[in-house]
C-alpha cells in the first residue's frame, strides 16, 4: 500500500482500466471513465440493488463515454436492468451521463434540490450570448482581450457535455437514508466545491462514496461565478470539511471520483484545509503591493495557467479572495476601465 505525507492508505493493488469496470466489494463494481480533460478519468459506482444496479455518477456525456457505457452495460449488467442514477453534483463529468441513462431504463434521478436545478440552469444556457454581467466580472479579474474572446466563445458549452436530465427528480436531502440492497447509505451533503454535494455514506460497511468533496491527492476546484460574484464559496468549504471531520470515523473506505479508494480521512481532510489556510496567507502576503486576480496566480497554484485553465483559475482565486474580503485582511480598488486591484489591509 502506498502511503503519502498526509498519512492515507490506498485499499486496492489493481483499478479498471479507463472505460473498465472492476468488482471490488461484495455487491460493488468499480467503473472508471474517460474525461476529455487533464483529469482524465472518473470513478463511478455500481451497487447491487433490489432487482439490478444503483448506479451513482455518470461520466460526462461524449461519444467516448457513452461507447465505454455500452461495453460496461454489456459486460457487468449482464442484461439486468439500472434501478435509479444517484449523482453526486451538477458537474458535467459527473451528471453528463445521468439522464441519457435515466431515458435509457426508464429508472428516476436522485439528487440534491440546489445541484438540480442549477444544472438545469447551467444546460439552457446552452446557445446563448455571453451575458454582460459574466463579461464585467472577467473584465474586473484582469483578463486580456484574448481571454476575454475565449470566455465568450466558450459560454454555454455547458450543456454540450451534459444529456438532457428527466423533468422530474427525487429529492436528496442532508441526513436521509436510501436502502440500496441490503445496505442502508445515509446522505451527507458538502458545499464549497458545488452548491449542495451530496456524498454517501454506509455506517454499517464502513464506506463513503465522497464524489468530489474529499479527494486523495488533490483538492477540488473552489470557485466565484459570474451569476453570484460577492459568494464566499471557500467558508462553506472550510465549514464542510470541518464537519466531516467530526461525523466520519478515520477507519472509513473512501471512494472518491478520482484517484484511488483510500484510508485515512481526517488526515486527509486536514491536509485539504491547511492547503487552503496556506494559500490564503501567500495571498495576503502577495497582496502587500495590489494585485488583480490574474497577477495572484501564483499565491495559489504550482501548475501553470493557461487560456485551457484560466476560467478555473480565476475563479478559485476570486474565491480566496472574497474569503480574505469577507475576513476583513483585504480591500479592493475599482479602476475606471473596470478592473479590480486587491490590497492587504
Amino acid at each position: 500500500m502506498q502511503k503519502p505525507a498526509d498519512s492515507i492508505s490506498y485499499e486496492f493493488d489493481t483499478r479498471p482500466q479507463t472505460g473498465q469496470a472492476i468488482g471490488i466489494l461484495p455487491g460493488m463494481k468499480w467503473v472508471r471513465l474517460p474525461l476529455p480533460f487533464m483529469l482524465g478519468h472518473i470513478n463511478v459506482w455500481l451497487l447491487r440493488d433490489n432487482g439490478g444496479w444503483l448506479l451513482v455518477d455518470s461520466g460526462i456525456c461524449t461519444p467516448a463515454s457513452r461507447a465505454a457505457w455500452e461495453d460496461v452495460l454489456a459486460q457487468h449488467v449482464h442484461g439486468e436492468t439500472l434501478t435509479k442514477v444517484l449523482v453526486t453534483h451538477l458537474h458535467p463529468d459527473h451528471a453528463g451521463c445521468a439522464g441519457w441513462l435515466c431515458e435509457r431504463f426508464g429508472v428516476p434521478l436522485g439528487m440534491t434540490r440546489d445541484e438540480y436545478l442549477l444544472c438545469r440552469v447551467l444546460v439552457a444556457d446552452t446557445g446563448k450570448p455571453a451575458p454582460r454581467e459574466g463579461r464585467e466580472f472577467y473584465r474586473a479579474a484582469g483578463f486580456s482581450q484574448d481571454s476575454m474572446r475565449r470566455y465568450v466563445e466558450m459560454f454555454g458549452s455547458f450543456g454540450e457535455m451534459v444529456a438532457p436530465l428527466p423533468q422530474s427528480y427525487q429529492r436528496l436531502v442532508d441526513g436521509m437514508a436510501i436502502d440500496i440492497g441490503e445496505d442502508s447509505w445515509r446522505v451527507i451533503t458538502g458545499r464549497g466545491h458545488s452548491p449542495e454535494h451530496a456524498c454517501l455514506y454506509c455506517e454499517k460497511r464502513g464506506l463513503l462514496i465522497s464524489g468530489d468533496q474529499i479527494l486523495p491527492t488533490i483538492s477540488s476546484n473552489v470557485s466565484v461565478f459570474p451569476t453570484e460574484p460577492a459568494a464566499n464559496p471557500l467558508a462553506d468549504w472550510f465549514d464542510s470539511l470541518r464537519r466531516l471531520q467530526d461525523l466520519l470515523p478515520d477507519d472509513v473506505l473512501v471512494l472518491p471520483a478520482h484517484g484511488k479508494p483510500f484510508r485515512g480521512v481526517k488526515a486527509r481532510l486536514g491536509t485539504l484545509i491547511e492547503e487552503h489556510l496556506e494559500g490564503l496567507r501567500k495571498l495576503h502576503d502577495l497582496c502587500r503591493q495590489p494585485r488583480r486576480v490574474v497577477d495572484v496566480f501564483p499565491a495559489l497554484f504550482k501548475s501553470r495557467i493557461n487560456e485551457g485553465n484560466l476560467i478555473m483559475a480565476a475563479g478559485e482565486a476570486i474565491a480566496h479572495l472574497n474569503f480574505l474580503l469577507c475576513d476583513g485582511r483585504v480591500a479592493v480598488d475599482h479602476e475606471e476601465d473596470g478592473v479590480r486591484w486587491y490590497r492587504s489591509v
